[in-house]
């Protein structure tokens, strides 16, 4: 795939408010995700590591135990298994998250957007 160009994704919406694009390889996926005021992806956890970089905006952030009002330019991560909230603050955010490995659960939404004949594969599905 090499170099991407984000507008040419189509984007899903998880929960309310929550919109993403979410290019992926063989080990890793990205997802351009952009969060209305006030929306929330709330309590969750996955089999795969997550980090992640706010980009725009405020974002109240909960992995594990601790909470956290992050800022432009904050960047974290989370590891496999660990339950985690974000709430967008005080306006919109845009955030860009790396799962890896990819989220098949995700990869499975982006291939609804895909036509096919065949059977839609991980590779076929950018």
């Amino acid at each position: 795939m090499g170099f991407i160009n984000i507008s040419e994704f189509q984007p899903i919406e998880p929960v309310p408010g929550c919109r993403m694009r979410t290019p992926f390889g063989k080990n890793l996926m990205l997802s351009y995700l952009e969060m209305d005021e006030g929306a929330e992806v709330p309590l969750h956890s996955h089999p795969h590591e997550q980090g992640g970089m706010l980009i725009r905006g405020t974002l109240e952030l909960t992995i594990g135990d601790e909470t956290r009002l992050c800022q432009q330019g904050a960047m974290f991560l989370i590891p496999p298994n660990i339950e985690h909230r974000a709430v967008a603050v005080g306006g919109p955010c845009l955030v860009l998250d790396v799962f890896s490995p990819v989220r098949e659960d995700y990869a499975e939404l982006v291939n609804r957007y895909i036509p096919s004949v065949d059977p839609p594969s991980a590779d076929f599905a950018r």
